[in-house]
């Protein structure tokens, strides 16, 4: 499809869990509207994110101790591209724990980035304050794309 407008190229970081393929399903449509958007986000090979403060520091002496190393680095990395990016997608399911999505969504709202919730209508009382922080909250991944489609009118 062609794109729309030759307005800015825009860089969302995509917040949520790593479980599923709907970051796919995000920017294989994003590109069918033709949208000039550059996604990143959290390391999504979850062995490699658990695994990257031992990679890069060393054999640490327990699992709290990986944990932490690798919990340093991706929160470093999590910050810088969150910073770089013109706004955030935080998407919460149903399926997953939703600690690490909570997280990079309060951390944007923190920094001042525009922020767009996707979540299931059942979880609007859970994340009711933290919807209500947020710029826009949606229940669907079209609904997020016809937000990001407006910026272009």
């Amino acid at each position: 499809m062609e794109r729309i407008g030759e307005m800015k190229d825009y860089t969302v970081y995509l917040a949520g869990q790593i479980h599923d393929n709907w970051r796919a399903e995000l920017k294989e449509k994003t590109a069918e509207k033709g949208l000039a958007v550059d996604f990143v986000g959290p390391q999504e090979t979850h062995e490699h994110s658990d695994a990257i403060g031992e990679k890069i520091l060393g054999k640490q002496p327990g699992k709290l101790y990986r944990d932490n190393a690798a919990s340093d680095i991706n929160n470093f990395r999590t910050q810088v591209l969150m910073q770089q990016a013109d706004f955030v997608i935080a998407l919460f399911g149903e399926n997953y724990k939703q600690w690490n999505t909570a997280m990079d969504a309060a951390t944007a709202i923190t920094l001042n980035k525009p922020t767009i919730i996707i979540r299931p209508a059942s979880l609007i009382h859970p994340l009711k304050e933290l919807s209500n922080k947020a710029n826009v909250t949606v229940e669907t991944i079209d609904q997020a794309l016809d937000i990001i489609s407006y910026l272009y009118e």
